[in-house]
């Protein structure tokens, strides 16, 4: 099955706080012709316009909810228990995303209605210069992936090029904009970059057609990546989750033949590279929103976080075959595992990571090595 992908063309529905009208990101949104405009004074008032929605059918990701973000928005990777992490900073600009793939963990929140964009976003930066300012020598990597797509309407919110604008001036800081669009044609004329990275998350083309409702195609991922690397973008990869099926191992290392055929991998400064995995209870979740899924009919287990797992030694040869393969085109990206023990990073990598503060500081190095030269 292959889907159209989807874009800002999709929403139908704005939604937004009448204190927020003057900021910029309400105001880029009411710009948008064609849309059903909402305005509410309290959460009361968004409640009954929600269900009036619901009760008109539309449907939730259809609809733009615009609204202040009351927790922190700059905060790094709470990780996993037991795995180690790669201390990953994490900025929270929005909830929710255009796409509907099966396997996000958003699917657990079953009652969230609508993409919900925050709007107080003018001060983002600040936090990040702050802990710049206090002497951190590592390289500070940071992204605006994790609860959302970071480049689906980021022509309309302008998030991008105002963080690489704030943050240029810091070598040792590499902002990472992950995305399943091709939507970048609005950053190519950026300037001030810094050291941002433009980043897609791959998958096989099977899984891209049965999970990734919504998403740009595999090839549009590539194109858009070409076009990245030839404005100076640095560009990262992530096969994030890696999910098992007969011949996936074969299919995977496609993927990463197209890739390097029309990337240069000395341009591409990490890929990642984890399993599917699940929470108790989520399998529950996903095969009601999705009957015909066939995720969770694989052999998997406990592992040391709680989460459901592929056995390991599935794992560990995916991963040699997948490093092996990365390694044989280029050197230069920093290839790590995302949410993994450290048994299974010294079966790979042969390095045993006693905390997650020695891989960030390994990650940091090689970043500062091979393509940081003058921090």
């Amino acid at each position: 099955m292959e889907f159209t992908m989807v874009t800002i063309d999709g929403i139908k529905i704005i939604i937004y706080d009448k204190t927020e009208r003057e900021t910029n990101i309400v105001g880029n949104f009411l710009g948008l012709s064609d849309r059903e405009v909402f305005a509410y004074e309290d959460e009361d008032e968004l409640g009954r316009i929600i269900s009036h929605l619901k009760e008109r059918g539309v449907k939730s990701k259809e609809v733009i909810i615009l609204k202040k973000f009351l927790g922190r928005m700059y905060q790094k990777c709470p990780g996993s228990k037991n795995m180690i992490c790669c201390n990953y900073r994490l900025l929270n600009t929005c909830f929710d995303c255009f796409y509907n793939c099966a396997y996000c963990f958003l699917n657990s929140y079953l009652n969230a209605y609508g993409i919900t964009q925050f709007t107080n976003l003018e001060n983002l930066a600040d936090e990040i210069i702050a802990e710049l300012d206090g002497g951190n020598d590592l390289v500070c990597r940071i992204g605006t992936g994790e609860f959302t797509d970071s480049l689906m309407m980021d022509e309309v919110t302008g998030i991008a090029a105002g963080l690489m604008k704030r943050l240029c001036r810091y070598d040792n800081v590499m902002l990472e904009f992950k995305t399943k669009s091709a939507n970048i044609d609005h950053l190519l004329a950026v300037e001030e970059k810094g050291n941002a990275v433009l980043a897609w998350s791959l998958n096989t083309e099977r899984n891209i057609g049965l999970y990734e409702e919504g998403a740009a195609t595999l090839d549009e991922r590539i194109a858009a990546a070409e076009k990245a690397r030839r404005a100076g973008y640095f560009c990262a990869f992530h096969f994030d989750p890696i999910i098992f099926y007969d011949g996936c191992m074969e299919e995977y290392g496609e993927v990463l033949e197209r890739l390097f055929s029309r990337i240069d991998p000395d341009g591409v400064v990490w890929i990642s590279l984890g399993t599917f995995r699940h929470s108790p209870g989520f399998k529950e979740i996903i095969m009601d929103k999705f009957p015909r899924e066939q995720l969770t009919t694989g052999e998997m287990f406990p592992g040391a976080d709680g989460k459901m797992r592929y056995l390991k030694h599935k794992r560990i040869a995916l991963y040699r075959y997948m490093k092996e393969r990365i390694e044989s085109w280029s050197g230069k990206p920093f290839v790590y595992l995302c949410m993994e023990t450290s048994d299974v990073w010294e079966s790979v990598f042969h390095v045993r990571y006693g905390n997650s503060e020695e891989l960030e500081r390994d990650f940091s190095r090689h970043l500062k090595e091979k393509f940081l030269k003058s921090t």
